[in-house]
């Protein structure tokens, strides 16, 4: 038999789960539960802790315990970097997500801080360069309103970047089209792209400046951004809150085989 704190947790689960209470709602307070007879002040104490670790509430003081919103941000895939978005137009990436979305953005709520610093093994991997060598670093923390989605940090050789506005600190995306635009007007138009993504517990600081729950992990994305001769002209590392987002990706099936015939002129001979 479960505990009573379980059994409790997991009937306010579904609760949450079928709209009894909605995103944004608050439960009831621990002492009206106890007050109902769900048990002692450490039997709903426990099961709002158990629902706070899966995902489904937060808690803070002065607010109680909260139903966490359950609509995530679409993350888009290679439709977010459409050159028509960036190039002829202004839409940077993270407002192609808020606008595939239907949400409401603002530029201002991309902050960015620029550095120059030495390339770690990750970053001069990704570049190319020697560990040591010194980059340019632009890193982003991006909200929805007053809330943390994810942080951004591009990384640049500095014969690429030198005195154009990506290393710029202003606030927000890095002029009309960002960052990808600046590149394209200096010379460096991108052509393709690697994107690796894993989930990892978050650090200390993350928790912190994502303002994520208890059990929220985190989306790590390394991305590496290519010219038509496969110069790399940009790596970046970003951190998004798992829950904040539902990564959505539209491709064409390969078919190698059929491809290597149309090199070859027409289908090979046994």
């Amino acid at each position: 038999m479960a505990p009573k704190w379980r059994e409790l947790a997991d009937r306010l689960a579904e609760q949450i789960r079928n709209g009894e209470y909605a995103p944004g709602a608050q439960l009831p307070q621990i002492r009206d539960l106890v007050e109902a007879g769900e048990g002692s002040k450490a039997t709903v104490h426990q099961a709002y802790k158990a629902l706070e670790a899966e995902g489904l509430v937060t808690s803070s003081r002065g607010h109680g315990t909260v139903v966490r919103p359950r609509t995530p941000l679409k993350r888009l895939g290679i439709h977010r970097y459409d050159k028509v978005k960036w190039r002829d137009g202004d839409e940077v990436a993270f407002i192609a997500d808020r606008v595939a979305s239907g949400r409401a953005y603002k530029r201002s709520e991309q902050t960015q801080t620029v550095s120059r610093t030495e390339a770690s093994s990750l970053i001069a991997e990704g570049l190319g360069v020697p560990a040591g060598s010194t980059v340019y670093a632009r890193a982003r923390l991006v909200k929805e309103g007053n809330q943390p989605t994810h942080t951004l940090t591009s990384y640049y050789r500095p014969e690429h970047v030198e005195g154009t506005r990506l290393v710029d600190p202003t606030p927000g995306p890095a002029g009309r089209g960002g960052g990808y635009r600046v590149l394209y007007d200096a010379g460096y138009e991108i052509d393709h792209m690697k994107e690796a993504l894993f989930a990892r517990i978050p650090t200390a600081d993350e928790v912190k400046l994502l303002q994520l729950p208890a059990g929220e992990p985190v989306v790590e994305l390394h991305r590496t951004t290519y010219t038509a001769d496969g110069t790399v002209v940009e790596f970046a590392v970003g951190v998004h809150a798992a829950s904040r987002f539902a990564w959505e990706y539209e491709f064409k099936v390969p078919d190698s085989a059929r491809d290597q015939e149309t090199e070859d002129g027409g289908p090979r001979t046994q």
